[in-house]
């Protein structure tokens, strides 16, 4: 194993340090327990926090900002974040309008922001996110993974938060973009957790994971390397399976990289989806192509649709000022 790291146990510490460092004019952090919040507390609206295993940079914290979260727990490698880390950090962000917490469908994570409800003295409520079509079943969650397409959640329901809805608002608003939502993911390699020292699985030179998860959980199967226009078509076909869009749906097309992946493969991978995405009679009215969700330094990518509305479209293009997403009307 090859990585930048001092001391395995220091890593998150470390990091969080230097992301604190580099994006001093937008957020705060907190040690002790860990959680990264706004620079400047915003006040008067409902607090959007989310958080999860670390490793997925840039989310959860690279959001942390104004359009989007108020607060972001970081846990350690692949690993949930403790109910402290997410009661410190909605008593440091709540605003008087209560707390949405934005939570990805994995069982720990689950289970922690829920206990970490249970103990706060206002108003709450959760969005679970569950965009991954590839899992029906998984020990890992309680039915489909939250991935990629938490990012849409958190920037279209962030934007909503900005113009002082309340709770039930947001949340609904959360809740009807994830079922709007629907992401298929493949990998070439395997991530390797710092903490263990080698790959979490084994993947030949000419094989792919077909529907990986984030962690580097198994796909729906394992089989031969092909030429990519033959993998994005499995990947666009699962999420119409699922989403089922009508000929002239307007979608948002979202292509994220698992990390190692180039951006000039990225963009060969967006040509390929949107092709096959217009010749169904959809409009690709908005579009994202990056490293939004990773796995470490996993080799691959992730396909997510959208299908978009006026009130989705509307905050998804609002003004955000974040590490990981920035940008003006």
């Amino acid at each position: 194993m090859k990585k930048f790291i001092n001391d395995v146990d220091q890593l998150l510490v470390e990091s969080l340090s230097g992301f604190a460092r580099a994006h001093a004019d937008i957020v705060s952090l907190h040690l002790d327990p860990n959680f990264v919040t706004r620079r400047h507390k915003a006040e008067n609206k409902v607090a959007i926090i989310s958080g999860g295993g670390s490793g997925h940079e840039p989310l959860h914290t690279g959001y942390v900002g104004y359009g989007m979260l108020d607060a972001a727990c970081p846990g350690h490698v692949f690993t949930s974040p403790s109910p402290d880390q997410m009661l410190a950090a909605a008593e440091a962000v709540h605003a008087g309008k209560g707390v949405l917490f934005i939570v990805k469908n994995y069982a720990g994570d689950v289970m922690n922001f829920e206990m970490a409800a249970e103990m706060l003295p206002f108003e709450h409520a959760t969005v679970l996110t569950s965009d991954d079509v590839a899992v029906e079943n998984s020990t890992y969650t309680t039915g489909r993974r939250g991935v990629a397409g938490t990012v849409i959640v958190e920037k279209v329901v962030g934007s909503l938060a900005e113009t002082g809805a309340d709770l039930a608002a947001c949340k609904a608003l959360g809740d009807k973009v994830n079922s709007r939502t629907a992401t298929m993911g493949v990998a070439l390699t395997s991530c390797t957790v710092p903490a263990a020292g080698r790959p979490t699985f084994d993947i030949a030179d000419n094989e792919l994971e077909m529907g990986v998860g984030i962690h580097g959980e198994p796909g729906r199967r394992r089989e031969a390397m092909r030429q990519a226009d033959a993998i994005v078509q499995d990947l666009v076909d699962a999420i119409l399976h699922d989403l089922k869009p009508a000929s002239g749906s307007e979608i948002l097309l979202l292509v994220n990289g698992f990390a190692a992946t180039p951006l000039m493969e990225l963009y060969l991978l967006y040509n390929s989806a949107a092709g096959l995405l217009e010749a169904q009679g959809l409009k690709i009215s908005r579009s994202h192509v990056g490293n939004t969700t990773t796995a470490l330094d996993m080799a691959g990518a992730s396909i997510t649709v959208c299908l978009l509305d006026d009130e989705i479209r509307q905050h998804w293009d609002s003004p955000v000022h974040t590490a990981g997403l920035r940008w003006q009307l």
